[in-house]
């Protein structure tokens, strides 16, 4: 018994003697080991976090990291898949470019050359230089601040307005502007192209055309809505890709037409380049630069379209959607600015004080160059205004659809029926074409208009970009947004004081129901 006890004694000082087997492997090479399991040999103070990990170089930790990247940058929310500007987010730069183009130049800009007339050469070619470099720098910053820190994307400018400047205070600011920059240029679109399709006709028959029985313009417009109405049964932002490379194609088109032809027909024989004004109206002529300067503002379009195409776009850690966004928007700006500064010098040197004020330089084209130039030529310049016009039309009545889906959606949540979108478009278009024709004044208040937009296009996204991005004190870009954005501010004051006082003091032919 006693030697069964000290044997059993041996063999337990013997096992509490023995040193633990560990491997030569280093410990954080045995933890990378796919194979690797937790096994007592290994020291209790590790976490279990790591020892669960993932495999560092294993495929599935790389896909893990990528959708974790995906993740961080983004977050859904799953409205945004029944709206027609976030339905698809399969956009990419050629997306981009084709939209940007398409909206970002149209009939505005054909108002340069009489923005010329109050400004003169000098100050006309500075303003317009200045506003282009003013206004690519906020779309510079729009496209920045798209994609919040938070992983929030901003797909509508009434959302980041909102989310810079408060609920309140940020629908205050930027819902009229917005809501005009939508249906209102909807309706100026539903003017310009009704308009050109009669002149296109008219051109086309020639004067068998006047012994017949002509459609009245509410006619025409009612066809080129009728026109729109179908076209816009395109689902979504992305859908109509195809659409704004027509639009992009044809507005280049027919800006080249249009100042080509007016300088190679040459300047009018009693051509003038001297400013209005008489002595002692100093007030009358302030007005008038202000007003000049409304159009240049008016001139640049597209602002508030900049983050909803922007919006189309798939985004991540690695490729966020601001890249091929302002790749996008550099292609298109070259071409803009290829376009606009030969339409208002050539313009303005072909035509000087004698640019009508009634659509500038394509209505000079027709009243001055209408018997001395090919009929063939006129023709296909109208038609590719009412085709550009088409095409614009759905680009900026797509926010008004989105914004009315949006309300449906909210309520049901559920996506709008097909019925029913199909019927909120119909009535987008008959709600335009009334105003067109119960407002056939509109486009006299370019001066007006483009002073109230403005703060969206030059004022705001470097007011958004401070409250949002808070950059240092005292640094460049603080001094420089709040510039930009106190300039814009007060210049969109004075552009409507200006320009208020000029309809006071000229005075406007106001006729409601009765479109030209």
């Amino acid at each position: 018994m006693s030697k069964a006890m000290s044997s059993e004694q041996v063999t337990n000082e013997e096992n509490n003697n023995i040193t633990p087997i560990t491997t030569s492997t280093p410990m954080h090479m045995q933890l990378q080991c796919p194979s690797f399991s937790r096994s007592p040999l290994l020291e209790n103070g590790l976490s279990k976090n790591v020892m669960t990990t993932t495999p560092i170089a294993s495929p599935m930790r790389k896909a893990i990291n990528t959708m974790q990247g995906y993740l961080e940058v983004t977050k859904f929310d799953p409205q945004e898949a029944w709206l027609p500007i976030t339905e698809s987010r399969n956009g990419n730069a050629y997306y981009a470019a084709f939209h940007v183009l398409c909206s970002g130049i149209g009939f505005q800009a054909l108002l340069l050359p009489l923005a010329f007339t109050s400004l003169g050469w000098v100050w006309g070619i500075i303003s317009l230089t200045i506003a282009f470099i003013w206004q690519l720098y906020t779309l510079w910053l729009l496209t920045q601040l798209h994609e919040s820190d938070n992983g929030i994307r901003h797909s509508r400018y009434l959302r980041l307005s909102m989310a810079a400047f408060g609920e309140k205070l940020g629908k205050v600011l930027s819902l009229f502007p917005i809501m005009y920059l939508s249906g209102g240029t909807c309706v100026a679109l539903i003017m310009v192209g009704g308009g050109s399709m009669k002149i296109f006709y008219q051109t086309l028959c020639g004067p068998t055309c006047t012994s017949s029985n002509p459609l009245s313009m509410v006619e025409w417009y009612m066809v080129f809505s009728s026109c729109a109405v179908i076209l816009a049964q395109l689902p979504n932002l992305n859908s109509i890709a195809g659409v704004s490379l027509v639009g992009s194609i044809t507005v280049v088109g027919y800006y080249t037409i249009i100042w080509v032809v007016s300088v190679f027909e040459g300047r009018l024989a009693n051509v003038s380049y001297t400013t209005p004004g008489t002595a002692g109206a100093d007030a009358a002529r302030v007005c008038s630069v202000l007003n000049a300067l409304g159009m240049i503002a008016f001139a640049f379009r597209g602002h508030n379209l900049i983050l909803e195409i922007q919006g189309t776009m798939p985004s991540s850690t690695k490729q966020p959607s601001q890249i091929p966004m302002w790749r996008g928007v550099k292609f298109a700006y070259v071409i803009i600015g290829l376009c606009l500064f030969p339409v208002a010098i050539g313009g303005y040197w072909a035509y000087g004080n004698l640019t009508p004020t009634n659509e500038g330089i394509l209505s000079a084209l027709y009243k001055y160059h209408g018997h001395d130039t090919p009929k063939y030529l006129l023709s296909f310049t109208s038609l590719l205004v009412v085709i550009n016009s088409l095409s614009s039309f759905q680009l900026y009545a797509m926010p008004v659809f989105d914004n009315l889906e949006f309300r449906y959606t909210s309520s049901r949540n559920k996506p709008c029926p097909r019925w029913l979108r199909s019927g909120i478009r119909a009535f987008f278009g008959c709600l335009t074409v009334f105003i067109a024709f119960a407002l056939p004044f509109l486009p006299s208040l370019a001066g007006l208009l483009g002073g109230v937009t403005l703060p969206l296009t030059l004022a705001y996204p470097c007011l958004m970009w401070l409250k949002i991005k808070k950059p240092r004190k005292y640094t460049s870009m603080w001094f420089l947004n709040w510039g930009l954005g106190c300039l814009g501010i007060l210049l969109s004051i004075l552009l409507v004081t200006g320009a208020v006082w000029s309809i006071v003091i000229t005075g406007m032919e106001v006729h409601f129901f009765k479109p030209m």
